[in-house]
């Protein structure tokens, strides 16, 4: 099995792990009902998208 010939430095570890962060989501206020949302997405709160309704609540409460 195969050994480092020289130990890896704290800068050069560090350097290399600066992209496995975690990350907030992006989040945006639907204009109609004001919940926070995915960008890009209908709103699960009043199913609307764009200032048209995609969802029919209605069907969506009764379930």
């Amino acid at each position: 099995m195969a050994v480092p010939f020289r130990r890896t430095s704290k800068t050069k570890k560090r350097m290399r792990r600066t992209h496995l962060k975690k990350e907030t989501p992006a989040l945006a206020t639907c204009p109609n009902c004001g919940a926070a949302i995915k960008p890009h997405r209908a709103c699960t709160e009043c199913g609307q998208y764009k200032g048209k309704e995609v969802i029919k609540m209605s069907d969506k409460e009764e379930k």
